[in-house]
């Protein structure tokens, strides 16, 4: 392991001086026999050991993914909080192409550098990560939960994640056209993979007009297959934003997904989705509002996983998770009156409510 000095100027700049940073402890891993190359980044304990996945994606540069590393353990922070749960917001990043690079002494060597921060983050799946992975990672170190039924762990949480992004927009739905329902409605969904295709499934059992994307075609053939004649494909994200009489987009993918050349040709009324760190930059929000858009913030909705996963940790039991993710709906509800009562974005709603938790934490330590 080693600190964080070699990194370039500009993820150092971000780690001490920017409003995305003053996370506690950035840790560098590496173990040269499997390959791994990995960052731990830890945002904030107040509220209780970090929590958050492992990613494993071939970054272009071992920069992006520090930055990566330290934007997704800050969005953790605020997601358990406002989530209710008792724990802060970490998150790790491998470096390397998953389908290539993954081994599983690669997976061990990752669990003994999660063991040696002596349990300050717990880990779980992400992109590029599964429940088997963490049956591996558990082989060695005992702060991981994700895991197989088979090895005492829940199993797949993108089934509540799923669950949660429905309550949300379901909720954007009653605060913008005053019914919660969806029936009818125009939904486009961008990523049709682990969370996106659990959606679909919630949508068309209401009624909703699904069209989907995803870059990956034999993830658009499978819904298809699945609902056939039920749903509609297009070529890609930028055909899918631009769709007539959208509703509501979804953005299911990758994070990044509200940006400068986006949001200026959005055609849906809503924007809720499964994706981390949906608003590319800070003012994305505001673009979003000055627009007329109602943006359901994507750590509030997309936390029914998370949920599962600290849920594991006591002793997993389904119907209890489903209840509590069932709450993002009210919470929703919730950060929009905020932020109508406020005169700000749902997104800055959120994070006051998010950041006044912490500090009330911190207060009485």
């Amino acid at each position: 392991m080693t600190d964080v000095t070699g990194a370039p100027a500009e993820v150092l700049h971000t780690l001490f001086h920017s409003d995305q940073g003053g996370h506690e402890q950035v840790v560098l891993c590496q173990d040269r026999a499997t390959g791994l190359k990995a960052v731990i980044a830890i945002h904030s304990t107040a509220l209780g050991p970090a929590l958050g996945g492992t990613r494993f994606y071939p970054y272009a540069t071992e920069a992006e993914a520090v930055a990566d590393a330290l934007n997704l353990a800050r969005g953790m922070s605020y997601k358990n909080a406002m989530a209710g749960l008792d724990h802060g917001g970490g998150k790790a990043v491998i470096i390397g192409d998953p389908e290539q690079d993954k081994t599983e002494d690669l997976l061990l060597a990752y669990g003994r550098m999660v063991a040696s921060l002596g349990g300050r983050y717990v880990t779980a799946c992400d992109v590029g990560t599964y429940v088997a992975d963490m049956d591996v990672v558990a082989r060695e170190c005992r702060w991981t939960t994700g895991r197989s039924p088979e090895n005492g762990g829940a199993g797949d949480s993108s089934v509540l994640t799923a669950f949660g992004v429905y309550q949300g927009m379901r909720a954007s739905a009653q605060h913008l056209w005053g019914d919660p329902s969806l029936r009818d409605r125009r939904v486009g969904v961008a990523g049709v993979g682990k969370v996106g295709h659990h959606l679909v499934r919630h949508l068309l059992d209401e009624g909703a007009e699904v069209v989907i994307t995803d870059v990956r075609a034999d993830a658009v053939r499978r819904v298809l297959d699945q609902y056939p004649g039920r749903v509609t494909a297009v070529a890609d994200t930028e055909a899918l934003i631009r769709v007539e009489g959208l509703d509501v987009y979804a953005p299911c993918a990758l994070g990044g997904a509200l940006n400068d050349l986006s949001v200026p040709v959005l055609t849906a009324k809503v924007v809720c989705g499964a994706a981390n760190n949906q608003l590319a930059h800070p003012g994305v929000e505001k673009d979003l509002a000055d627009r007329g858009i109602l943006y359901a913030p994507d750590y509030v909705v997309n936390a029914g996983g998370v949920i599962q996963v600290a849920d594991e940790l006591h002793g997993f039991d389904f119907d209890r998770c489903k209840a509590k993710a069932a709450k993002i709906f009210d919470t929703t509800l919730a950060i929009f009156a905020r932020a109508k009562e406020d005169g700000i974005p749902p997104a800055a709603a959120a994070d006051r409510i998010a950041e006044q938790r912490m500090a009330d934490a911190r207060a009485t330590r």
